[in-house]
C-alpha cells in the first residue's frame, strides 16, 4: 500500500518550518517527520498537541518537559502524560489533569503523586482498577474507595480488607440487602 501523499511530503519538506506551521493544525501527527529544530519548536508542538495530544511523542525532550506543553496535550487526550518528563510526572498540575480525562496514566504519576488524595480520586473516577497503583494509604481512605466503587466494583481486590467491612461500602457491594 502505498504511503499518503501528506506523509511522502512531510518527508521531502523535513527542514521547512512554514510548512509544518501550517499542516500541524489539521494533521498534527506528521510532525514525527519534521527536523528536531522544528520538533523544539514550542509554537508548532503547541498546535500540534491541541488538535491532537499523541503529537507529544514526537516533541523535544525539552518540549516534553514543558508544563504549558503537558497541559495542552493531556487536556486534549490524558493518556499522553505517558510522555512526560519525569519532572512533569510528578507535577500535581499537570497529572490531575491527565487523570481526570483518563485514570489509567496514574501508572504513570511519581510515587508521591500517587499518595495525593486528588490525583488519586481523579483517576478511580476514571478507571477504578487503577486504584492497584494508589499508595497503600489511600487504599485504606474511605472516600478514595467509594468513589473507585463508584466507577466499577472490579477495584474491590485493592481496597484495604477492613474498609470493605465498612457499612456504606457494604452497601454499595451489596445494594439489595438491608
Amino acid at each position: 500500500m502505498p504511503e499518503p501523499k501528506e506523509v511522502i511530503e512531510s518527508r521531502e519538506r523535513t527542514d521547512d518550518i512554514e510548512y509544518y506551521r501550517n499542516i500541524v493544525k489539521t494533521m498534527p501527527l506528521l510532525i514525527e517527520w519534521a527536523n528536531d529544530e522544528i520538533r523544539d519548536n514550542k509554537e508548532i508542538i503547541l498546535s500540534a498537541v491541541q488538535i491532537d495530544g499523541g503529537a507529544l511523542e514526537f516533541a523535544s525532550d525539552r518540549l516534553k518537559d514543558d508544563k504549558d506543553v503537558l497541559l495542552k496535550s493531556v487536556a486534549q487526550a490524558g493518556w499522553t502524560a505517558c510522555y512526560a518528563s519525569d519532572r512533569l510526572k510528578g507535577d500535581k498540575d499537570v497529572m490531575l489533569e491527565a487523570c481526570k480525562n483518563d485514570g489509567q496514566v496514574l501508572y504513570f504519576a511519581s510515587k508521591e503523586l500517587r499518595d495525593d488524595k486528588d490525583v488519586v480520586i481523579a483517576a478511580v473516577s476514571q478507571k477504578a482498577i487503577i486504584l492497584k497503583y494508589a499508595s497503600l494509604r489511600l487504599r485504606k481512605d474511605k472516600d478514595v474507595a467509594l468513589a473507585a466503587l463508584g466507577q466499577s466494583k472490579k477495584c474491590l481486590e485493592y481496597i484495604d480488607e477492613e474498609l470493605r467491612k465498612d457499612e456504606e461500602i457494604q452497601r454499595i457491594l451489596n445494594p439489595d440487602e438491608k
